[in-house]
């Protein structure tokens, strides 16, 4: 379906050119699984865009052989590109927020597909909507088709965004990161609805800084690093008999991970009493009591929306509680005007899920972090503290991969050096070896600046990694929470054992 030899990208940005993608070979056959795996900024997903003509407006693309479904692409027009997505080539991409049209509703957009593709007639439609929507497990499937993507949860719109790629039904399905933004139990369901199409007959390829993922799918495996395929054989061989040293490093941080050094928890930094928010007719919070102390590090899980991230939205101020109400460093921080608040701004700091909707896209790297420090202050210091390279700092937003984006939005979070950091998934875009690092600079910014971080998240196995405290959320309420080791250890909610249970491991096929 797909034959790949010597493929290159290369991108003219002011002053250079950057080569993404450096002679990559690739083949892809019907029914088969290949995962390409890479830390960010590998390429991976470049190489992904570039076999449906999305590398770029900035992008030139050669290949000594550039073969889809049978035919020479290498001088496809955008019109010939166009027949080839969404009937032979469904794609999901990172960032459901950006891919879906803000101006559409869910139903809207899944509905498109099927009238461009001529699929159905349509009176029939709607209700091939709503069973795509129950095909991938979408909560609610006849109001979701009504809402707009803003109206959705992270995890919520990245399942919508897979429903669309798969309403045209097409017969090879790329997979960038699909399941980043999922929670445990549906990232589980997730895979299940891509073995099946794949044990039907459609290709897939994967897209993944996850190797548990990786390993439960995939029948071959590329392993990228700047821009080059550095090892590739089937998943079996590479997991158990690897030979480069890059894909050691990563089967390695998969395999099993380290807990950070704790820290003695200060006087209480923030503090929630009896929080509730109703939407309309609709409860999503439903009185949660928190407390986080100087230096702590709580964990705040539960699946895509369970409320989680409305909790962070209120104890932040960027809405009101229906009732109850928020502390921050001893001073009320809710039902105050904002002016109230501005003074304690630069104290407290968020990490948003979607980095690329927080930024504003005609800013530099170098305005988004200089803008959260003091006059004067150098940016270069604080991108380095992060693992990204000062080069980055006159690009924009959309010139930089998932896992940039979201170490940028974190230099920009601890520049000003906070008491608090609201953390809402700030690893779910990195690679395995890069997660490491961040987590590992989190807990060094805890330990050495005393700053407390509420880290919301769907991977439990950073939450026992990092957190000291974990509390667990199901149907807007708190059903559990305790020290992060006796929760995990020894659940005592049936909703915490099934979160625990569905937790992707590293597997080596038969």
């Amino acid at each position: 379906m797909i034959e790949v030899e010597n493929l290159r990208v290369s991108f003219k940005l002011p002053g250079r050119v950057v080569e993404a993608v450096r002679g990559v070979d690739l083949r892809i056959a019907a029914g088969e699984c290949v995962a390409i795996v890479g830390e960010s900024g590998s390429g991976k997903s470049v190489t992904a865009r570039s076999l449906v003509g999305l590398a770029g407006p900035s992008s030139t693309v050669t290949a000594d052989k550039l073969e889809i479904d049978g035919a020479d692409a290498r001088g496809y027009t955008s019109r010939d590109w166009r027949r080839v997505r969404g009937r032979f080539a469904g794609l999901i991409l990172q960032d459901a927020l950006v891919s879906l049209d803000p101006l559409r509703t869910v139903g809207a957009e899944i509905g498109e597909v099927l009238r461009v593709h001529g699929i159905g007639d349509r009176r029939d439609r709607p209700q091939r909507i709503q069973q795509l929507l129950t095909d991938v497990h979408l909560p609610e499937p006849e109001r979701r088709v009504r809402q707009h993507p803003h109206q959705l949860s992270g995890g919520l719109r990245q399942r919508a965004l897979i429903a669309s790629a798969i309403a045209g039904e097409p017969r090879l399905l790329i997979a960038d990161e699909p399941t980043t933004a999922l929670d445990t139990t549906v990232q589980a369901q997730i895979l299940k609805l891509l073995a099946e199409r794949r044990t039907a007959g459609e290709a897939l390829l994967l897209i993944s800084h996850d190797l548990a993922v990786v390993s439960r799918l995939a029948d071959r495996i590329l392993v990228m690093k700047d821009g080059r395929v550095v090892e590739t054989g089937t998943t079996r061989r590479l997991l158990t008999a690897s030979g480069h040293p890059y894909t050691k490093e990563l089967i390695a941080a998969a395999s099993g991970r380290r807990r950070v050094s704790d820290t003695e928890p200060g006087p209480v930094v923030a503090e929630a009493s009896a929080l509730r928010k109703v939407y309309a007719d609709r409860t999503v919070v439903r009185g949660v009591d928190l407390t986080i102390h100087r230096g702590e590090i709580v964990g705040l899980v539960g699946e895509s929306g369970s409320g989680k991230t409305t909790v962070a939205q209120l104890l932040f101020g960027l809405i009101e509680p229906t009732s109850g109400h928020v502390r921050f460093e001893g001073q009320q921080f809710s039902g105050v005007p904002e002016r109230a608040r501005r003074p304690l701004r630069r104290r407290l700091q968020f990490i948003a899920q979607d980095p690329l909707s927080a930024f504003d896209p005609r800013w530099t790297v170098r305005r988004i972090v200089g803008e959260a420090l003091g006059r004067g202050e150098p940016v270069e210091p604080v991108l380095i503290r992060v693992g990204l390279d000062p080069d980055l700092l006159d690009r924009y937003p959309r010139q930089l991969s998932g896992g940039q984006r979201q170490r940028v939005a974190i230099a920009r979070a601890v520049a000003p050096r906070p008491s608090l950091i609201i953390c809402d998934e700030p690893v779910s875009a990195l690679d395995v070896s890069v997660q490491a690092q961040v987590l590992d600079l989190l807990a060094e910014i805890r330990r050495d600046d005393g700053t407390a971080l509420l880290f919301i998240s769907h991977d439990l196995g950073v939450i026992r990694d990092l957190a000291d405290r974990v509390l667990v959320m199901h149907d807007g309420r708190v059903v559990e929470q305790g020290p992060v080791q006796a929760v995990f250890d020894h659940a005592g909610h049936h909703y915490t054992r099934t979160l625990l249970a569905a937790v992707p491991k590293l597997e080596v096929p038969a």
